[in-house]
């Protein structure tokens, strides 16, 4: 006796758990190019932000790393953050007004507007514009910068072999990961940051491609800017306590809060400039204005600030470094970010962090020193940038202590949950929101994927024989006009059931009319008409559908073609239907009996 499950084995051989394609062979070749290529132009957007800070600050021309805190300026430091920054709107004006901002959101409106094109004159204005910026003293990181300058890397390789517009997404997302591998020897953050931010996806045909291009940056670096860690902690208890836990919790809570209302004052910034009655090329001047203020007062808080991060980690930070950190160099970074100039956030959100954790170790349980600076750095980012696997990932490969992943991911997660309950739209949403685009940054399996045709295909359709004649056809228009829904597309079949092709009504009222019309229905049938097979998901349906531009398909039996029933645009959204219903409906799946003494029965519910 035959097996039941061998027709359903066969049936179901064709789907795949992807729909990855040989072609992701040649993408993740060029992707490993860009990678390479990417971590180049990471280290030399390093040595021009070393070689503007010598210049801007101790004039003199030189390559090596430098501190724009040890300057000897005085007061006229000031005016520093000022000319780099009227340097960089005249720039923006007259080259591109897309190095503005902090790169990333530029990042996202590129692959979701712009079917991630990105002009040439953007590879190398950005780079130079955030140079220039953060080595005249901007409060920001090169993070941004080279993600942008990578992703555009990538789209431009894209272009020139004519790719499709997901391929160039692909290809664009690859050199921002390896742009941020190169940066901070952190391949597998910038993976994760790519799903989490850019892909908005998470498929082979990109994913693969994207982890290549980050391995093969973080290759190179170990050649170019050294193997890594950034920042080097020692070790930190591999276990801790109940109440440090609780504590990890509530510095995710504080770090959630200090997320939204850095986020706030970013965008408040940008309203701010945005009433002034002068063009935006000026606003960059006005906000190193302020930036060169508060050098003034704290010169620690000029540029990246790398060193700053090190020390707060390695739990050496004075009340006073702390303080300026969370006062002075939020406010700057703020202020200036705000007004449009160029440079990255996400030094400065983990210096912000990484000081508030300084600060709340003074009352939080002791574990080991720099522990909940490093808490603090990781909630911070994963809060601001609402992407705390990001932030979990990060923080181990900037520091190499994986004791701390599960302090690091309560406290990522915490402050994620804060501000995605308290504010709509993250730092790198708004500004495209602003600009009038929506964008969703949830992730799921498409409803469409895991309903098959035959679960929605409507039986109750008239199929019509072959061998119809036209008093028969007429009767069954006649009929089916009275019906609620006119049928409009009619299955022609054969004697067994087997689908033959189609008949639209309007053909069929014209073979009506017509009295030299063929004088059976099968010789007007459409042969090649659109269809679907019974065992197919509905997204594979809805893709064939939008393809061939239809509104309705008829289903067949994939073995003998048989006509099973018939799909309309409005059957698609009953797959949709159904989740919503399995979200907002409530339901007791048990049965619960209360006691109560001295009542004489049980009382029970059940749904």
């Amino acid at each position: 006796m035959p097996s039941r499950t061998a027709p359903v084995r066969d049936t179901l051989d064709h789907l795949g758990d992807f729909t990855a394609t040989p072609r992701l062979v040649g993408i993740s070749a060029l992707a490993i190019a860009i990678g390479a290529c990417a971590s180049v132009v990471a280290a030399a957007l390093l040595a021009l932000i070393s070689l503007f800070t010598n210049l801007f600050f101790y004039q003199r021309f030189a390559l090596a790393p430098a501190s724009p805190a040890g300057h000897h300026l005085g007061p006229f430091v000031v005016m520093v953050p000022v000319a780099g920054a009227l340097i960089i709107g005249a720039m923006a004006r007259f080259g591109s007004e897309r190095i503005r901002g902090h790169g990333i959101p530029e990042a996202i409106e590129a692959i979701l507007i712009n079917g991630s094109r990105v002009e040439p004159k953007v590879a190398v204005l950005k780079p130079l514009s955030a140079a220039i910026s953060i080595g005249s003293g901007g409060p920001f990181g090169a993070e941004g910068p080279i993600i942008m300058t990578g992703g555009a890397l990538g789209s431009l390789i894209a272009q020139f072999f004519r790719l499709t517009s997901a391929e160039r997404k692909t290809l664009l997302v690859s050199g921002a990961a390896a742009g941020m591998s190169a940066t901070f020897a952190a391949p597998v953050a910038s993976v994760v940051l790519a799903v989490e931010l850019l892909l908005f996806e998470w498929k082979p045909r990109s994913v693969v491609p994207v982890a290549l291009a980050s391995v093969t940056a973080g290759a190179a670096r170990r050649y170019l800017l050294g193997a890594g860690p950034v920042f080097p902690v020692h070790p930190h208890a591999a276990v801790i306590g109940i109440v440090a836990l609780i504590a990890c919790a509530v510095a995710g809570l504080l770090a959630g809060v200090a997320s939204a209302l850095l986020t706030q004052a970013v965008y408040a910034a940008e309203d701010l400039f945005a009433h002034l009655p002068i063009h935006w090329m000026w606003w960059p001047a006005i906000g190193g204005l302020g930036i060169g203020l508060g050098g003034l007062v704290f010169p620690r808080a000029l540029g990246v600030g790398y060193d700053v991060i090190g020390d707060l980690l390695q739990g050496d930070a004075s009340m006073t470094l702390i303080a300026g950190v969370l006062l002075v160099k939020s406010a700057i970074w703020a202020f200036s970010l705000g007004s449009g100039t160029s440079g990255g956030v996400l030094a400065p959100l983990l210096m912000m962090g990484a000081a508030l954790g300084a600060l709340e170790s003074h009352a939080f349980p002791q574990v080991d020193a720099g522990f909940w600076p490093l808490i603090g750095m990781a909630a911070m980012l994963g809060g601001t940038m609402r992407a705390p696997l990001t932030a979990v990932v990060f923080a181990l490969e900037l520091t190499h202590d994986v004791n701390v992943l599960l302090p690091l991911l309560l406290a990522a997660s915490t402050a994620h949950a804060f501000t995605v309950l308290t504010l709509r739209r993250s730092i790198l949403t708004e500004k495209v929101s602003r600009r009038g685009f929506h964008l969703s940054r949830e992730y799921a399996v498409d409803p469409l994927e895991i309903i098959f045709a035959r679960e929605v295909a409507r039986s109750s359709v008239a199929a019509l024989p072959a061998s119809a004649t036209k008093a028969s056809v007429s009767a069954v228009l006649r009929h089916d006009t009275t019906a609620q829904h006119e049928q409009r597309l009619f299955p022609i079949v054969d004697d067994g059931g087997g689908l033959l092709g189609v008949v639209t009504r309007r053909q069929l009222r014209d073979w009506l009319e017509r009295d030299e019309a063929p004088t059976t229905l099968g010789e007007i049938a459409l042969p090649r008409t659109v269809i679907a097979y019974a065992d197919e998901p509905l997204r594979i349906v809805a893709y064939r559908m939008a393809e061939s531009a239809v509104t309705r398909v008829p289903v067949v039996s994939r073995g003998d073609g048989t006509f099973v029933g018939m799909i309309a645009l409005r059957d698609l959204l009953s797959a949709r239907g159904k989740i919503l219903e399995a979200e907002q409906r409530r339901e007791r799946m048990f049965a619960v009996r209360w006691r109560f003494p001295g009542l004489g029965r049980d009382s029970e519910s059940a749904a």
